[in-house]
């Protein structure tokens, strides 16, 4: 009981030196409890989503993943209606049309589709909608000229009912009006939804009067969906192996694993970046606790000298650990729910409308968050509390601090050298490795070793690193500038930890930003050096061109020529009869102009000669291929063709690395034309002198097709780096609650510091320092600081960024880029980094009452 009284005191006491440390804990706390809630409340309203719209039994075509990219859904016979109708245990049988390949356009000929990705559905209205959604304005279509809009996206375009939409799909372009408006119960998923009868879904959604997408079957009172399945199966007999027939539970779990994959890449990259939060945390908690244990060395030398033992200071010392961790843990589940539910928010602006009420914080969540953020501060509270039961009594006749442990520091700086040089050999090895998946594992322990090398080795580092910045920052300060040199390098140790927190997330963003300077760098080399096209024309939203689209193109003016690109899947059977399942580029001849694909053996031309075709060179080794070697490809949902290998190209290339190709009119005679798939992107070559016509020209041809873009390189290249950027700004965001924590760790070493000075300090006032220089020396010390941290982890940053990109020069990125714009950027803004953090302890040290501060033990 002593020692929690004990505990609680000084707690209570340094309650102001405590607080940085514990928003460290909030915020690494705040960060994990936010992920959990927020992933558990978006799987809690997908599942009532999905439970709304389950049917008893479902049936629908088996997923076909090879199948060809037609444009068109998988459908199932209309006829097959009636057949389950008949099922012994159906109630009734709902069928449904629903199609993602769509665009709709209003009056002003703009888009309606979502810009978060999530594509625009067409459905059928029937009763089985009025589960999940209601219509809150108008009516229900009826008819081919009608559509129902859902209310986010009628809100976000201003749509209204009566307005006109143009929708396109692959079938054809048709105009609907805008009868009624559903809303939602539950949530949208993010998605446009447009809602038509029956009839006008099957024609112009699926193009066939005699098609569904699949069937929703009710069963009847007393039988259980497990029955009406097992009835199900066996009335289809032995065609049920071509069905997906599920239970309500099973459509569920099958809608879940979908949804469920995204969710989990989300919930574990927002864990990632929330360890690193909580790794840089525990360095601000070492050095908190560090700091009290010296500034209270004359305080525990008494406890032991009246009878104290080592165990009593020990957990003394953790106790408030224990208080910290628990203060922290509590405020950062709190935090944890308000971030939830500012990404939930989040998420609403973007088109996915979660409700509130549906927020879900599990039991888990807060026994989680708390054990993180306990565990977390009493195991970086150890090596301090080991280290305050060393101190003995006569450190009560001691003004403050024990000795440096010279053997220990020697024994440290030892093992950091080695595991910095074990973690350099390994990044050596990663950049030189023939095989990317070897080459990640070894980029992998090099960082790791890397890591905690420089962490390790970071007091020795700081002798002489400071040593450097501050003969080029701080000497021209005069005296005030020696003295914060001499403040920084007076524990090497504490000036080590504290740049090491900020040293990690710096270390990260320089290597981020490295690899993305490098993918927009290859990319464009690439283009340069490959594309001959003018002009690259595709879907905005990742669909395939529709037929019209095509024909519009290749209908525009002042154009030397149109290149078709389509992917055809295909089993492939090598001359020594293995069978792989490819991806073979269907192109026109013209293509080997647009695109010039290096080749090791033959010519890229001939490939698209008749019943011929290329390999890439790795394929070809693997399976010992030559020029001549006839394969047969056998086409999904066609015939099998015998293609002659008339070219290999090289692997050495990022842009269709990997790719087989073959002529479009080859694909065309061996698949039926309603197998064959859409083109996916065009190529346009200008004709001589009449660039600006043809691109005026293009983008007139695809103007009624507001989802089409005609780019030309420039335009293909920013959007590589726009596309690159978008992704390096959402790390760089996580990332920044990495960086606050270390900003919070400098604030608290420096706030520390000025406390163990303050006699220090009112001598130095004593003998003419004024207030502004002293306030000029402490925001010196934090400069440099975090110089040497920035310093380090760019430096660190740097040569990981440099070894992934050797990696990434495997799959044909291989142009270095450093960004030196944004590593001056970062560095330069570390220096003004250190300035804010030192605003409040320069304060405080500038208001010491000179005799005060003189007589303070």
């Amino acid at each position: 009981m002593t020692v929690l009284k004990t505990s609680m005191r000084n707690f209570l006491a340094h309650k102001g030196r405590m607080a940085l440390s514990a928003v460290a804990v909030l915020l690494s706390v705040a960060f994990v409890c936010g992920t959990l809630v927020f992933t558990d409340t978006m799987n809690a309203t997908f599942d009532k989503l999905f439970a709304n719209v389950a049917s008893d039994v479902s049936v629908a075509p088996k997923k076909d993943d090879d199948a060809q990219e037609t444009g068109k859904p998988q459908a199932l016979p209309a006829a097959l209606q009636g057949k389950l109708a008949k099922v012994d245990g159906v109630a009734k049988v709902e069928p449904h049309v629903t199609s993602m390949q769509l665009t709709a356009v209003n009056g002003k000929n703009k888009s309606l589709s979502p810009t978060s990705g999530a594509p625009t559905v067409g459905t059928n209205w029937d009763e089985s909608q009025k589960k999940s959604v209601e219509i809150t304005s108008g009516h229900a279509p009826h008819g081919p000229a009608e559509a129902v809009l859902d209310s986010d996206t009628a809100d976000k375009h201003g749509v209204k009912t009566g307005d006109k939409l143009r929708v396109i799909a692959v079938p054809g372009d048709f105009t609907v009006s805008v009868v009624g408006i559903a809303t939602y119960k539950t949530t949208n998923p993010g998605a446009a939804l447009l809602y038509f009868d029956t009839a006008t879904a099957q024609a112009k959604l699926l193009g066939s009067a005699d098609a569904f997408s699949s069937y929703g079957l009710t069963a009847a009172s007393g039988v259980s969906d497990d029955q009406l399945k097992e009835r199900v199966t066996a009335v289809l007999g032995s065609s049920a192996g071509d069905y997906a027939v599920r239970t309500a539970a099973e459509s569920k779990e099958e809608n879940k694993k979908d949804v469920g994959s995204f969710l989990d890449v989300m919930k574990y990259a927002l864990l990632g970046f929330a360890g690193i939060a909580v790794l840089v945390g525990i360095f601000l908690i070492v050095n908190t606790f560090s700091m009290l244990v010296a500034q209270r060395t004359r305080e525990i030398g008494l406890m032991r000298a009246i009878g104290s033992s080592r165990p009593q200071v020990l957990r003394s010392v953790l106790t408030e650990a224990l208080l910290l961790g628990v203060v922290g843990s509590v405020l950062g589940i709190g935090g944890g729910i308000a971030l939830a539910v500012g990404l939930m928010e989040l998420m609403g602006s973007m088109g996915m409308k979660l409700d509130l009420g549906e927020l879900t914080v599990k039991a888990s969540t807060p026994v989680v968050g708390l054990a993180i953020g306990v565990i977390v501060t009493v195991l970086a509270a150890l090596l301090p509390a080991f280290k305050a039961t060393r101190i003995s009594p006569m450190s009560a006749l001691r003004d403050a601090g024990t000795p440096a442990d010279g053997k220990a520091g020697k024994v440290r700086a030892t093992i950091g050298v080695l595991l910095t040089a074990l973690g350099g050999l390994a990044l050596a090895a990663a950049a030189k490795a023939d095989d990317a998946t070897s080459g990640s594992g070894m980029l992998g322990l090099g960082v790791f070793l890397t890591l905690v090398g420089f962490i390790v080795v970071g007091p020795l580092l700081a002798g002489f690193v400071v040593r450097v910045l501050s003969a080029i920052v701080l000497r021209v300060f005069g005296p005030v500038g020696r003295l914060a040199e001499r403040n920084a390098l007076r524990n090497p140790r504490r000036t080590g930890a504290t740049a090491s927190a900020l040293m990690i997330g710096l270390a990260l963003v320089a290597a981020l930003s490295v690899v993305g300077s490098s993918m927009v760098a290859s990319a464009t080399d690439q283009l340069d050096k490959s594309v001959g096209a003018d002009f690259i024309v595709q879907s905005e939203n990742q669909q395939p061109l529709s037929p019209a689209v095509v024909k519009a193109i290749k209908g525009a003016g002042h154009v030397e020529h149109v290149t078709e690109y389509t992917v055809v899947n295909a089993k492939i059977t090598t001359p020594d009869g293995k069978t792989a399942t490819k991806r073979l580029s269907a192109v026109t001849p013209t293509y080997a102009d647009d695109v010039r694909a290096e080749t090791v053996k033959g010519k890229l031309k001939d490939a698209y000669a008749k019943d011929a075709m290329s390999v890439p060179a790795g394929f070809a080794k693997d399976n010992g291929i030559k020029l001549g070697d006839r394969l047969k490809v056998a086409m999904t949902g066609g015939r099998t063709a015998e293609l002659t290998v008339n070219a290999i190209t090289s692997d050495d290339t990022s842009i269709d690395q990997g790719a087989m190709y073959t002529n479009i009119a080859t694909v065309r005679t061996y698949l039926p034309a309603d197998r064959m798939p859409l083109d996916f992107m065009v190529l346009a070559k200008a004709a001589d002198g009449r660039t600006k016509d043809a691109a005026a020209a293009l983008k007139a041809s695809v103007e009624q097709y507001p989802q089409v873009k005609v780019r030309d390189q420039s335009d293909y290249k920013k959007l590589i780096q726009d596309q690159v950027g978008q992704l390096l700004n959402m790390i760089y965001g996580l990332l920044a609650l990495a960086i606050i924590v270390a900003v919070l760790g400098v604030v608290n070493t420096l706030a520390l510091s000025v406390v163990e000075r303050t006699r220090e300090i009112g001598l130095l006032r004593a003998i003419g320092l004024s207030r502004r220089q002293m306030r000029r020396m402490i925001r010196l010390e934090s400069v440099v600081i975090a110089l040497f941290g920035a310093l380090l982890g760019l430096g660190l940053g740097m040569a990981w960024g440099t070894t992934a990109q050797k990696l990434l020069a495997l799959q044909g990125l291989g142009v270095l880029d450093i960004p030196w714009p944004t590593i001056t950027a970062v560095f330069l803004g570390s220096a003004v980094v250190g300035l804010l953090a030192a605003l409040v302890p320069a304060f405080r040290a500038g208001r010491m009452n000179v005799l005060n501060a003189i007589a303070t033990d």
